[in-house]
């Protein structure tokens, strides 16, 4: 998956489970250009044909953006170290050169790259079993850390209290450009119809854990700490995904 990375962003122009170590999420948002959905489609089926023919080991999942402007997927892969972006041992993906620049590069209109870590001490801890197709991703951009990882701190206590664990997978990013989120926080559904099923919003359940009171005072202080918010979901394709 790392090969297919960097031969899209080096040409001229990934819900894993969680285990109790931080791991690296690798991120390639790609935008496709108006009308070529159908041939990106092909190219990167094609791609995973030739990568799997050739014993390719990576795992990666194709998530396609539900909301927004154009036609956006995101390509998601884990390391588990830094030092794995050393690793230029992938001939399969060196097999499959050729299929990325001739069928899948001519249909994207840009990439954007990014690298995020795993929280998993305010994270809801998943399993391989789980059977997760959508995903709703909530970013943030702060202006205050400190004060924004004390209420997410507080957040998660409460539904730990009240629910037994958190809801979603946090991240924080490493690095990027100045309109890229600090932290973002993925929560797993099985379907759209998971949608459906009413249950309290975060701020519900800890003002039941700790009064009206005190859940102003926190509100304030998150208002305090961001700077922006947005969210997206996200539907996997499987047929697209390894």
């Amino acid at each position: 998956m790392r090969k297919l990375l960097y031969l899209m962003l080096l040409l001229p122009l990934v819900m894993v489970a969680q285990e109790n170590e931080s791991f690296l999420l690798n991120m390639t948002q790609i935008t496709v250009k108006h009308g070529h959905e159908a041939q990106f489609i092909e190219g990167v089926k094609a791609w995973k044909a030739c990568y799997l023919e050739n014993k390719g080991e990576d795992k990666w999942n194709m998530w396609r953006r539900v909301q927004g402007k154009g036609t956006v997927y995101g390509l998601t892969g884990v390391m588990a170290k830094w030092a794995e972006m050393d690793d230029d041992n992938d001939e399969a993906g060196k097999a499959c050169r050729m299929t990325v620049i001739n069928l899948i590069r001519p249909h994207i209109e840009s990439i954007e790259y990014n690298i995020a870590r795993s929280m998993p001490n305010i994270s809801e801890k998943l399993s391989m079993s789980d059977d997760i197709s959508l995903v709703w991703v909530h970013y943030f951009k702060i202006k205050n850390s400190t004060l924004f990882m004390e209420v997410i701190n507080e957040t998660t206590a409460a539904l730990k209290k009240a629910e037994g664990d958190g809801r979603g997978t946090w991240y924080s990013l490493m690095g990027g450009s100045p309109d890229v989120a600090d932290y973002f926080v993925s929560v797993p559904f099985k379907n759209f119809a998971d949608l459906d099923t009413d249950r309290d919003g975060v701020w519900k359940v800890y003002e039941k854990v700790n009064g009206k009171a005190k859940t102003d005072a926190t509100r304030n202080k998150m208002r305090d700490a961001l700077s922006s918010e947005w969210s997206y979901m996200y539907t996997l394709n499987k047929e697209l995904s390894n």
